[in-house]
């Protein structure tokens, strides 16, 4: 841990751009939005052993959540993502963080497991700006990196310890953040970051494509999709090959 907490951001370096490295001051921003997210070892939920994240273990929904949002479809999931972990029993949901679109967000991954976890969020990266051993609390803040810590998009956990990571939400979409081991992903420990732009000429989303795959309650509006074969040029390929080997043998033959 002492050697990941060395690595820094060299700030008083500088590259081709406007903007120097340390010019974006990631330590005065106001927090937005603050999220305890906790692992455990795996547990039973009705019977079956599950993952959790802050006791909710995901559940993937069978209509993509944006295009739910697209499409006003409700009952997909629920915005109802814990800022704190479950005190209760865990439960299995459809439950998703609501992301403040240009908010200063603050996560700090628990890890109560045995096993180390590492920590992926799509579509951003953020600031890793603490780490110990231990439970997080509110004076663990003043541990903090606010000057020159490294961005990334995954950070580790270690067992028995934290993290804690600052972002900026300024990527409209719905994000997935999770643990990269795969048993733990696929048994539910993730969730999404919803952030959606509340202007009504949203131009910060690019427009969904013609080959989205539509499915789950809006199967109905799936399109046909153009299946291309590269067999064709597979061939021709092996045909050039064959007639350039032909060539050299015949030189090798030649000239011998």
């Amino acid at each position: 841990m002492n050697q990941a907490r060395s690595i820094r951001w060299n700030v008083s370096a500088s590259g081709a751009r406007p903007n120097p490295q340390g010019s974006f001051r990631y330590g005065s921003i106001n927090v937005t939005d603050i999220y305890v997210l906790k692992n455990k070892p795996l547990e039973k939920i009705n019977g079956k052993r599950r993952a959790t994240l802050s006791g909710n273990s995901f559940v993937n929904p069978s209509t993509p959540i944006r295009l739910a949002d697209q499409y006003k479809l409700k009952g997909v999931y629920k915005l109802d993502f814990p800022t704190k972990p479950l005190t209760g029993s865990p439960r299995t949901e459809t439950s998703v963080i609501n992301g403040t679109y240009r908010g200063f967000m603050e996560i700090i991954l628990q890890n109560n497991d045995t096993k180390m976890h590492t920590y992926h969020m799509s579509g951003y990266a953020f600031f890793v700006v603490g780490m110990d051993f231990g439970d997080w609390s509110e004076n663990s803040r003043g541990t903090y990196n606010k000057w020159d810590g490294i961005a990334r998009t995954t950070a580790q956990v270690y067992p028995g310890a934290w993290t804690a990571i600052l972002v900026s939400l300024d990527n409209v979409g719905v994000w997935n953040l999770r643990t990269e081991n795969l048993d733990s992903w696929y048994l539910g420990q993730e969730t999404y970051v919803r952030v959606v732009n509340p202007e009504v000429n949203n131009k910060t989303e690019l427009p969904i494509p013609d080959n989205a795959l539509f499915c789950g309650a809006l199967s109905k509006l799936q399109k046909p999709q153009k299946v291309s074969s590269d067999a064709p040029s597979i061939s021709r390929n092996k045909l050039k090959l064959f007639f350039t080997w032909l060539i050299v043998f015949a030189w090798i033959h030649i000239f011998q």
